[in-house]
């Protein structure tokens, strides 16, 4: 395809992450895929056309060792990066008393979601500049309203701010920028299927990432928020 680009995405091993991987290769694009999962990671590699179309690297983003071995991997196997899908991240109970989530996971969580984030950015930057490429950001909707009890919400806050100030910092670069914020998916993040009945699927959010990417050049779709029609907020 004329338009084919080559687009690294984290926290490809399931999810949304995996969903935009299989859809963005039936486009015709390469992918370069980034989880800790080796396994679940090299069957979206497959499912996506395998090598040639598709490179799987473990990748655990809160090493910055890891994000620049992914980088370099992606250089070395397709020699640029088009597309940096930023969508690594997870969460957790939500409660800061002790019934909340452990202290470890808190940690875990922050290091993933939001230096996991910073780390990915820094690591692909120079080959996104070069390329005049597309960030894509995986906030929430949690990120834009106060959850009660929410460590996971102050860190897609986090990704939020991240995203704002990337786009100032390289403002006439020729990079975009774009923040996907999801309601509820019913994905792997929810450890009992969905809390709705009808939430969002992870397709829906690959979709919405295809989209901003698809714009023509001189259009940067800055924030994407995409709820199910039964969620309010």
């Amino acid at each position: 395809m004329s338009d084919e680009k080559v687009i690294l995405i984290t926290g490809a091993s399931t999810g949304i992450g995996a969903a935009t991987a299989r859809a963005a290769a039936a486009l015709g694009h390469k992918v370069v895929l980034g989880a800790r999962g080796t396994e679940a990671l090299e069957k979206v590699a497959e499912e996506c056309g395998g090598a040639g179309n598709a490179l799987a690297v473990t990748t655990d983003v809160t090493s910055w060792e890891a994000n620049e071995a992914l980088a370099d991997a992606a250089l070395a196997e397709f020699g640029r990066i088009d597309v940096a899908f930023v969508n690594a991240g997870f969460g957790g109970k939500g409660s800061f008393s002790k019934d909340g989530a452990s202290v470890d996971h808190w940690r875990e969580m922050v290091l993933t979601n939001v230096l996991g984030t910073a780390l990915t950015i820094r690591a692909t930057l120079d080959a996104v500049k070069e390329s005049k490429g597309h960030y894509l950001l995986t906030g929430s909707v949690a990120g834009r309203v106060a959850i009660p009890g929410s460590l996971y919400s102050s860190t897609k806050w986090a990704v939020n701010g991240i995203g704002q100030s990337l786009r100032g910092e390289i403002t006439g670069s020729g990079v975009r920028v774009t923040l996907i914020h999801p309601g509820i998916v019913d994905t792997p993040f929810w450890d009992n299927g969905s809390p709705i009945p009808d939430g969002l699927t992870d397709d829906d959010i690959a979709n919405s990432v295809l989209y901003a990417i698809s714009q023509p050049h001189h259009v940067d779709v800055n924030e994407i928020v995409i709820r199910p029609t039964s969620q309010g907020v």
